[in-house]
């Protein structure tokens, strides 16, 4: 597949963007079990793990509202310069974790300073995904979306690999009390580091031609979010926003929840942690790519059913042997990664395939992230579920969970139609 140098520039720019939302998630994900005494201190462990889960869901939650604004912006000013917005104010709020004081310091000032920083990002990483996968959609041929979008959603992946990286290396310099006292905090000021590569490469990316033709003949939506919610596009909307309920509800009740998981209930040390996340979101990263390829040969539709309904089958027995730590368990990982995270490699095309010029920033955007308003809360569902069941039946616990966000998923996946051969007008 031949890509001309601006649109390698426009596919990188937006790939190291959503890896740099997927670095921050990871990194909060992976430092709750040791820092939530650190902000929400309490007798009861499971209360300060629970706390810290909702401080990472806020970002999530915000998320929509941050998909609106830029998304507005991205339609009315252009795709580029919302893109440069959201990863200045995303770096450095990911930066900022790393300078918050703890509890022990200045008490319930604390946990508020969390949700107040998580909450911001929440507001600018929203705007992230809609500019970017859109772009990069409008900016490539019809035979080469299905692959541009499975690249661009493995960005998310790719970020995750990365921090899971970051982590291993920070657990071995910092062990033990130190990594509770300067290691998670060195690991947020790296995050800077990809967003400031990614600013670099957006500066130098040039506008949507297919944006640019809107905007010079004069036909820009003056109120894209009333059309989109109200009017000629609801029931794509509301297909789209129910696919990724499903899709967010899968991906952060299973990879997202992992290293908990491996932690509090398969009593795994840290560095081990690191190294089996290492397989998880590699398996995740080239997963995502696959489904993306497969959307190109068999259709948006089939392939995230697909992939939906072997999540069905598999998350319970692997989820399994995981725990059980069985000797074909880093094996387990990478197959339950790779099948149950990865439906959504087809989405960046499915949703911008939907919608018109005019308003495609803002439907795109919105659409994805409007799935987080109930999908995100699936960590703290399984935690839960989890936290209520003999070892036994944890498992099953978390299987379950993912067959829900899986059926989620599939029947309003059934009911969109297929979009790979729209021509993006």
């Amino acid at each position: 597949m031949s890509l001309t140098s601006q649109q390698k520039k426009i596919a990188i720019g937006s790939f190291l963007g959503w890896s740099l939302d997927g670095y921050d998630i990871v990194l909060m994900l992976l430092v709750i079990p040791s820092i939530s005494q650190q902000f929400f201190p309490s007798s009861n462990p499971a209360f300060s793990l629970i706390a810290t889960f909702a401080s990472y869901t806020i970002t999530l939650v915000m998320r929509p509202l941050g998909s609106v604004i830029f998304g507005i912006y991205g339609d009315k000013f252009g795709r580029k310069k919302a893109m440069i917005i959201t990863i200045l104010g995303f770096s450095f709020a990911t930066f900022a974790v790393g300078l918050l004081p703890t509890h022990m310091a200045v008490g319930l000032l604390a946990p508020i300073l969390l949700i107040a920083v998580r909450l911001v990002q929440g507001i600018f990483a929203g705007g992230e995904w809609g500019s970017g996968a859109v772009l990069t959609i409008e900016s490539v041929e019809k035979q080469k979306r299905g692959i541009m979008s499975g690249f661009l959603q493995s960005g998310f992946s790719f970020g995750f690999l990365l921090a899971s990286i970051a982590y291993q290396i920070i657990t071995i310099l910092y062990p033990g009390h130190a990594f509770e006292e300067w290691g998670w905090r060195i690991l947020f000021f790296t995050g800077i580091i990809p967003g400031i590569v990614a600013l670099f490469v957006r500066f130098s990316m040039e506008e949507s031609k297919l944006w640019v033709n809107e905007s010079n003949s004069h036909r820009l939506e003056r109120a894209p979010l009333r059309k989109i919610v109200l009017g000629e596009h609801k029931k794509e909307f509301v297909l789209c926003a129910a696919i990724m309920t499903g899709l967010v509800y899968m991906y952060h009740g299973s990879i997202s929840i992992m290293p908990t998981y491996l932690l509090q209930f398969g009593g795994f040390e840290k560095s081990k942690v690191a190294e089996i996340m290492i397989f998880a979101t590699t398996s995740s990263w080239i997963g995502m790519m696959a489904t993306g390829w497969l959307s190109q040969k068999i259709g948006r539709k089939n392939a995230i059913i697909i992939f939906c309904a072997a999540s069905v089958l598999v998350s319970i027995p692997l989820a399994g042997l995981i725990l059980e730590k069985h000797q074909w368990f880093e094996l387990s990982v990478i197959v339950f990664a790779f099948v149950v995270s990865t439906a959504s490699g087809p989405v960046p095309a499915f949703f911008s395939e939907r919608f018109p010029t005019v308003i495609r920033n803002s439907a795109a955007g919105f659409s994805y992230n409007a799935g987080l308003i109930v999908g995100s809360w699936s960590p703290l569902i399984a935690l839960e579920l989890m936290s209520n069941v003999s070892k036994e039946m944890v498992p099953l616990a978390l299987g379950a969970n993912i067959a829900i966000g899986a059926i989620i998923v599939i029947i309003p996946t059934i009911l969109s139609r297929e979009s790979k051969n729209n021509d993006l007008k």
